[in-house]
């Protein structure tokens, strides 16, 4: 039996911040996306609250600073990742609010734009 896997696709800006996250971190990132596109969820993926069903945080701890990669499954038939960041220890483990604004509106237009 061989699993469907999806493809995996990036908004812009996302697949640009995200290879300024070094060499390791990129890595694992991958790895993680590989797993869900295979229909499973990586140990470091959980789901984002507050931003509906299928919306998933990849948070990748790192030595001083945290690595955050923000994916959609249920957007057609391809996996979107719609936002990556790296996440200065302000606020503990939360997500800052300008983040979740900009993923809540980067995950409303790719949904207009999928239709």
């Amino acid at each position: 039996m061989t699993r469907q896997t999806r493809p995996v696709s990036w908004v812009n800006a996302a697949l640009k911040e995200f290879r300024t996250f070094p060499e390791d971190a990129q890595a694992i990132c991958l790895t993680a996306l590989t797993i869900a596109a295979e229909g499973g969820k990586s140990d470091i993926a959980k789901p984002m609250r507050g931003l509906g069903s299928g919306v998933f945080e990849i948070a990748l701890p790192n030595k001083r600073d945290a690595f955050r990669v923000i994916y959609a499954l249920q957007l057609g038939e391809e996996i979107w990742v719609v936002h990556a960041f790296q996440k200065k220890s302000t606020q503990g483990i939360k997500t800052p609010k300008r983040e979740i604004e900009l993923i809540s509106d980067r995950l409303k237009r790719l949904k207009e734009t999928l239709r």
